[in-house]
């Protein structure tokens, strides 16, 4: 992971050698070697997606690519702060680092999973999900385009949602490899050390409008961004609205960075006709 960009370029090899100061441990040992047990666990899957997010950021900067507007999935919201400089490379990693500490407890005081269901509209999951709170906790946690969707809570009530999904016409429901219930009220533990967190850091006004996985509109000021940042860790993403509304405020293009492509997929489902280009290496970096 990232190996190509860090034996490429100057610039990646100095953002593994803050992230290796900030987070304690040696994050480029994990992303290049593994093991891929290790790499998987929310405390180092985090910070390995944001530093390579964030070289990749920079890397297009440094190339005068420039983005008009921006936004994150989840995490992402965090990538997408520091390409609107509103947060600095260091702040941003020091948040997340903590954020990743927060959401892995979080998980382990309140056993929770997710799900991807597949094939079923927005509001007969919802009403599943309210049939299914009987049995636990379970939200949608992820709008990730306007057939594919996520939910998330207690092992009880996903179990119960995903066996409803399927009895009532969804065409696949995927238990996901998580460390917890993440987007749910069983988050509700890393919020006030999150909170203490973005407290410490500087915020400074967005150089343009990133638009909010809580509200999916667009923010610029630091107060309501460090607002939107703790409100988002027990919030659905809502992914459908933010692309919807990142066209209607002028987006021609977009452009994923960061690790793989599935935001891209997402994006040609919720609107195909505005293009999305993924850069995940130096090769697609290249090409852009």
């Amino acid at each position: 992971m990232a190996k190509d960009l860090y034996d490429g370029f100057s610039a990646a090899k100095a953002l593994f050698e803050q992230a290796h100061a900030i987070l304690g441990f040696d994050l480029a040992t994990y992303c290049f070697d593994g093991p891929e047990d290790e790499l998987k666990q929310t405390r180092v899957t985090q910070p390995a997606i944001f530093v390579h997010s964030a070289i990749l950021t920079r890397l297009l900067l440094q190339r005068n690519t420039r983005p008009s507007m921006a936004a994150g999935h989840s995490l992402g919201e965090y990538s997408a702060l520091y390409a609107a400089e509103a947060l600095s490379f260091e702040d941003a990693l020091r948040v997340v680092k903590v954020r990743a500490e927060l959401m892995q407890k979080a998980g382990e005081i309140n056993k929770g999973t997710m799900a991807a269901i597949i094939g079923l509209e927005t509001d007969a999951l919802k009403d599943i999900c309210k049939e299914a709170s009987t049995a636990g906790v379970v939200q949608i946690a992820n709008y990730n385009s306007p057939k594919q969707l996520v939910i998330s809570g207690s092992v009880a009530g996903v179990t119960r949602a995903t066996e409803l999904a399927k009895a009532r016409g969804a065409k696949r429901a995927i238990p996901l490899v998580v460390s917890g219930a993440f987007h749910s009220p069983l988050m509700e533990n890393a919020i006030a050390g999150l909170a203490e967190a973005l407290n410490d850091v500087e915020i400074r006004p967005a150089s343009i409008p990133v638009y909010t996985n809580v509200n999916a509109r667009p923010v610029t000021a630091p107060e309501e961004i460090r607002q939107k940042l703790y409100a988002q860790l027990t919030s659905p993403v809502r992914w459908v609205e933010i692309i919807e509304n990142m066209i209607e405020g002028g987006a021609t293009k977009f452009y994923e960075v960061g690790p793989g492509n599935v935001l891209t997929g997402l994006s040609k489902r919720i609107n195909g006709e505005v293009p999305c280009v993924a850069v995940d290496s130096s090769k697609s970096l290249e090409s852009v």
